[in-house]
């Protein structure tokens, strides 16, 4: 479904670029997070300036109401807002799913086209808020029966990957580092391997890197990879200043998505020269 890299320039290419969820289209590749901000309103600022189109809610951890009585739907705009319910805090399958059913509710009833599906979130342990594989892949199958979108919250074991995926998943989302660490991606080649394994028979097949990103530059380096998305909250919510962390994600966002189609340079081990040597002046007397 996406928009054929190797025609045309890189920016003509980025700027048809779409990007596929399931039933869902999207032009920003970042999808952000709403918990940990100090204010409704400095949430809503950060959204506004990140480009986002998709925003993630945990339906069992969100306050809905701060302490003053404000709703945080009062600050989102349902009308510019894909909301993605996801099952954050949930340590089996069986709570995973109830919530995911919970968070469909909520959203029909405000009628958001987010309704039909969820970012799943099974963990295997408050410390480290690492995935539990089989309960993933428990409550994936269980998710999919019921008619859901499911983008899987896992770690960035490619066989983990290939299960989840032929198990239903619309999207596989595997951690570039452990929720809210700030180390960006600290196994880029396992990253590879999902790539190559996810994208073998099908190249729109959605990869979306969750978790981990603690600053613009490892964005970048994401979606050099060829990752589909990034999926952040802490990196925005707890910078120093959010609505400018929140500007330069969506830079490096757009940076990086380029100069994936752009394709890089090899690596080597010697210099090349940039000029031509071809007619070049000697300057040696013979």
């Amino acid at each position: 479904m996406a928009t054929d890299a190797q025609t045309g320039s890189p920016e003509t290419a980025a700027a048809a670029d779409t990007f596929w969820l399931g039933k869902h289209v999207f032009k920003n590749r970042l999808i952000v997070g709403t918990g940990k901000y100090e204010t409704f309103d400095l949430m809503r600022e950060a959204l506004d300036v990140s480009g986002t189109e998709c925003i993630t809610v945990a339906v069992r951890r969100e306050r809905l109401y701060d302490g003053d009585g404000k709703n945080i739907l009062d600050y989102v705009d349902l009308e510019r807002y894909t909301l993605l319910p996801n099952t954050a805090g949930c340590y089996n399958a069986k709570d995973a799913v109830r919530t995911a059913r919970l968070g469909r509710e909520i959203l029909r009833g405000l009628d958001n086209p987010g309704a039909d599906w969820v970012k799943l979130e099974v963990l295997g342990d408050s410390k480290t808020l690492l995935p539990d594989p089989l309960g993933t892949l428990e409550a994936t199958e269980q998710l999919v029966a019921e008619g859901f979108q499911v983008l899987c919250y896992t770690n960035d074991d490619p066989v983990t990957a290939q299960r989840l995926k032929r198990a239903g998943a619309t999207a596989v989302m595997p951690a570039g580092s452990p929720i809210g660490s700030g180390q960006g991606v600290l196994n880029p080649n396992n990253i590879r391997i999902c790539l190559e394994y996810l994208k073998a028979d099908d190249p729109d097949y959605p990869v979306i890197i969750d978790a981990g990103v603690g600053t613009a530059s490892d964005i970048t380096f994401a979606m050099e990879l060829g990752v589909d998305g990034i999926l952040l909250n802490t990196g925005i919510a707890h910078a120093r200043d959010p609505v400018k962390m929140a500007r330069a994600m969506n830079a490096a966002c757009e940076a990086g998505r380029l100069a994936y189609l752009a394709g890089r340079i090899p690596k080597r081990l010697y210099a090349t020269a940039s000029s031509p040597e071809d007619g070049v002046i000697s300057s040696r007397p013979w």
